[in-house]
C-alpha cells in the first residue's frame, strides 16, 4: 500500500452530523490497541493481534499516514477509516485502487456509525482525487459489511476464496467532475 499520490495530508478534521474525521494522535493509542486486539473486531479478518505483543510494538501515535482517519465521538476514538492505494493487490481488478477499509470498536456497532464515516472519507476522496475509483473487500460472511458496502455504491466485481473463506471484492466508480 502507498500513500494517496499528491493529496495534501493531513485534511482539515471532516465533521459529519454526529462524528469528526481527523488525524490519529498520541490519545488514540489505547483505542487502537483495543480495535486491534478485539475478537470480535476481527472475526472476519483473520483473528486478533495479541495486547501484549500491540502494547510494545505500537507507537505512542499510531496510524498516522495519508488516508488513515481516527473516527472520533465526543473526543474519543470509536474507530479508523483507511483509504491506500493499492499497488499490490491479490486480485487483479483491485491492484492501482484505493481501498477502503474501516474498523470500528464494538460498542460503536449498531449506531450508523461506519456508514457516516466512511461516506464522509468517500465524500472527502471524491473532492481530492475524483477520477479514481475506490474498491473494498470483505468476507461474504460478513453480513454488515456487505449491506454498507452496497448502502456505500459498490458493486460486486468479483468473488473469491482467500484466508479460508468466500471473499467479496466491490468497486464504486469514481466520480466524474462537472464541467
Amino acid at each position: 500500500m502507498t500513500e494517496l499520490g499528491h493529496v495534501a495530508w493531513p485534511p482539515a478534521p471532516i465533521r459529519t452530523e454526529r462524528l469528526v474525521l481527523r488525524e490519529p494522535e498520541a490519545r488514540d493509542r489505547a483505542a487502537f490497541i483495543e480495535l486491534l486486539a478485539s475478537p470480535e473486531v476481527h472475526t472476519y479478518l483473520g483473528g486478533p493481534r495479541p495486547r501484549d505483543e500491540l502494547e510494545r510494538e505500537m507507537p505512542g501515535a499510531p496510524g498516522r499516514w495519508p488516508g488513515s482517519f481516527a473516527v472520533d465521538l465526543d473526543g474519543a476514538m470509536i474507530g479508523q477509516i483507511l483509504l491506500r492505494k493499492a499497488t499490490e493487490h491479490r486480485r487483479p481488478a483491485a491492484a492501482g485502487k484505493v481501498d477502503l477499509g474501516y474498523l470500528f470498536l464494538p460498542r460503536a456497532w449498531g449506531f450508523g456509525y461506519a456508514a457516516e464515516a466512511c461516506a464522509a472519507a468517500l465524500d472527502w476522496f471524491d473532492d481530492v482525487l475524483p477520477s479514481e475509483p475506490v474498491v473494498l473487500t470483505t468476507q461474504t460472511a460478513n453480513v454488515g459489511s456487505m449491506r454498507l458496502a452496497a448502502k456505500l455504491g459498490f458493486t460486486e466485481v468479483e468473488r473469491f476464496q482467500a484466508w479460508d473463506a468466500e471473499q467479496w471484492l466491490g468497486l464504486r466508480s469514481p466520480v466524474t467532475p462537472s464541467d
